[in-house]
């Protein structure tokens, strides 16, 4: 085991620094977001294999979500970002039509208001034949013309526990719950884990979390028992586009790298490489993405830090402080033995 970097920066070999001796090499996710449809069955192959259980089948008013963020119910998480940016020239087929939020009370005053300025205040709906454009051999839009389409693109995206080289979590975890498999993956122990909610306040991504009707933390294992019988994850295994890419770390590394070149090339200057970098705040992620905007735009901090960076600082100064005052009883002490 190593002491040189096992608190921040790049580290080689996690596992290795955990004690595992003659082990398999490091492996992780790779997540190619621009070809993520949004499908779901990540989230869906997550829950049946690890038994996970449902946190909710109704909409949030947050587009197409139901799930809203990772949690202790929700080890992945697709998320929908609807973003008034051309992409192709895609037609929503919403021009001029009354929509609103996806909350009853909100989209019911917006068809309201619409139905007043209508003839005989929509009295005549659903009374008059409707054309619905098919059979048809021209293209979806042709019929219209291209100053009545809404610019607007998709951004869709499956996030999940980061199995960080330095993982916050399970350097605050007073029992010993977190481990460090030989996978390099990060896993909970529920038989040990006490609910003391530590954890969740150390992941930098907000990642873990405790459940509320037995208070212990659950997140994404990496499949941990499928990675023992030669498997792969089960929301890889599960992907059809291949968004989700499972194998080991290295090598899903060179192969974002390229990806990436590619889209520069095919003129998408803005993909970009999230949490691939060893020398970044967490020295660099299990699972890393590769996205079409700021990662702020889905819902991923720019920059994070494993809250232990800064314990050798923080030592430091407390030992300073300590000194001080002791340094400040004794002399309060001999002033008063001299009186």
């Amino acid at each position: 085991m190593t002491l040189e970097h096992s608190l921040y920066g790049p580290l080689s070999d996690p596992a290795g620094n955990a004690g595992h001796q003659d082990h398999p090499p490091r492996v992780g996710f790779f997540t190619d977001t621009s070809v993520c449809i949004g499908c779901k069955a990540c989230e869906v192959a997550c829950k049946e294999w690890n038994a996970v259980p449902e946190d909710g089948l109704n909409l949030l008013g947050m587009s197409f979500d139901n799930t809203g963020m990772l949690g202790a119910d929700s080890w992945r998480h697709v998320a929908f970002i609807e973003q008034q940016r051309p992409l192709g020239h895609q037609d929503p087929g919403l021009s001029e039509l009354p929509t609103g939020p996806s909350v009853a009370e909100a989209a019911a005053e917006v068809v309201a208001d619409a139905l007043r300025q209508t003839e005989r205040g929509g009295g005549d709906l659903g009374t008059a034949p409707v054309d619905l454009g098919f059979p048809s051999f021209q293209l979806p839009g042709a019929a219209t013309g291209a100053e009545t389409r809404t610019q607007f693109r998709w951004l869709m995206a499956s996030d999940v526990c980061k199995h960080c080289t330095h993982a916050g979590c399970l350097d605050v975890c007073p029992t010993g719950a977190l481990f460090r498999t030989e996978f390099g993956s990060v896993v909970v122990q529920q038989d040990i884990c006490n609910g003391c909610g530590y954890c969740v306040s150390g992941c930098p991504y907000g990642v873990i979390d405790r459940r509320h009707d037995d208070g212990r933390a659950w997140k994404c294992t990496l499949c941990y028992d499928r990675l023992r019988g030669d498997l792969e994850p089960a929301c890889a295994k599960a992907c059809p586009t291949e968004s989700i890419q499972f194998g080991p770390l290295d090598e899903l590394r060179e192969r974002a790298a390229q990806r990436l070149d590619y889209l520069h090339e095919a003129g998408v200057p803005e993909a970009r490489l999230y949490g691939h970098d060893p020398d970044d705040g967490v020295g660099g992620d299990g699972a890393f993405f590769l996205l079409l905007d700021e990662p702020e735009v889905y819902g991923l901090p720019p920059d994070p830090v494993v809250p232990t960076r800064d314990l050798p600082s923080m030592w430091k100064h407390a030992g300073m402080a300590a000194a001080v005052l002791v340094g400040a009883s004794l002399s309060a002490f001999l002033g008063r033995r001299r009186r």
